[in-house]
């Protein structure tokens, strides 16, 4: 993907591409902010950009007239037809402890605000971080033996290469497994090879009392991401609510005010559908964000519990990359009839 969005910005078509395209603002979701560490192993490393990439990032969308809002200024605008001018706003998933140290003042510094989507499970050290505990588990194994839909099988991990054929073996098949077996093979296995799951999280998440210093702050809002962090489509429809609810329930009683806007974990088509915007919308929530990738458009204003979202992907920290993207071509050219990312 990252060689197609170089072509499209070196063919110069982004730039000829109609405002249409590119829709009237941008909802950027992000994980960590961090310095790249320089490991060879590190698959989860598409969930985070450096600290400088941020900073680019800020830097062009201002270059390109977007404005940058807040969540709570875009909604209104979305839901106004405000077309007046494009505006950008700047999302970060879960509840890193790095979106403290290393994003917040790269947003200060340039006076942007911007939401982070709380999973209340994690400064609670209930919250399991489960795709960086598979990523410890490869990084420290030579062999694997993982129980999956399809039956037992056997990944070598001797190697960087065989770290990440075993990664790719093995990501993808345990999100295809209902999220109680999903997560209780991932603690089989971090057993088995001494993975310390509560220590993971008390490494990479907030604490409470960071929680409240980072709600504090002007520029920063906190909404809600669920307690446990588990694909909404993929639980009944009374658990589903009741994630959502005790996520609502603990950050009211820590941060003293009800969330008013919501992330669907993972928010891919397998994880969020219809069913769960509905039990966004009932809820009370203004809006809620979606994984779908997408520029904003006029049409949601109909769809405010369905947004769409473009990541800030650690893959492709390329501003000519960005820069295809904002254009709006990459999602029209790829799907001519869903452009707007709406489903």
């Amino acid at each position: 993907m990252g060689q197609a969005l170089l072509a499209l910005h070196r063919s110069g078509a982004c730039r000829l591409a109609p405002r249409s395209v590119a829709g009237d603002g941008v909802i950027f979701m992000l994980h960590r902010v961090c310095p790249d560490d320089g490991r060879a192993f590190a698959p989860n490393r598409i969930l985070e950009i450096t600290p400088a990439f941020l900073d680019e990032t800020i830097r062009l969308v201002k270059e390109r007239g977007y404005r940058c809002l807040s969540l709570d200024e875009a909604v209104n605008r979305i839901e106004a037809s405000d077309r007046s001018e494009r505006f950008a706003v700047f999302t970060l998933d879960d509840g890193y402890r790095d979106n403290l140290t290393d994003a917040l003042p790269v947003f200060a510094r340039h006076d942007v605000p911007f939401t982070l989507y709380l999973t209340s499970g994690l400064p609670d050290g209930t919250a399991e971080i489960w795709w960086v505990v598979l990523e410890r588990i490869i990084e420290k194994a030579d062999e694997i033996e993982a129980r999956l839909p399809d039956g037992k099988r056997t990944f070598q991990a001797r190697t960087v290469e065989q770290k990440y054929a075993a990664w790719k073996g093995l990501y993808w098949p345990l999100r295809e497994m209902p999220e109680p077996d999903l997560r209780a093979e991932v603690r089989r296995l971090a057993s088995i090879h001494g993975v310390n799951i509560a220590a993971i999280t008390r490494e990479l998440a907030l604490s409470w009392d960071e929680v409240r210093k980072l709600a504090a702050h002007p520029l920063a809002s906190v909404e809600a991401h669920t307690a446990a962090h588990f694909a909404q489509a993929r639980l009944s429809a009374h658990d589903a609510r009741v994630d959502i609810e005790s996520g609502v329930a603990r950050m009211e009683a820590e941060l003293g005010y009800r969330p008013r806007h919501f992330s669907y974990p993972y928010g891919d088509p397998s994880s969020a559908g219809e069913r769960d915007f509905a039990l966004a919308e009932a809820l009370g929530f203004r809006s809620a964000t979606t994984t779908r990738k997408g520029m904003i458009h006029p049409a949601h204003a109909r769809r405010l519990w369905s947004l769409p979202r473009l990541s800030l992907n650690g893959d492709f920290q390329d501003r000519r990359m960005l820069d295809a993207l904002l254009s709006g071509l990459p999602f029209a050219l790829a799907r001519p009839i869903r452009s707007l990312g709406i489903d």
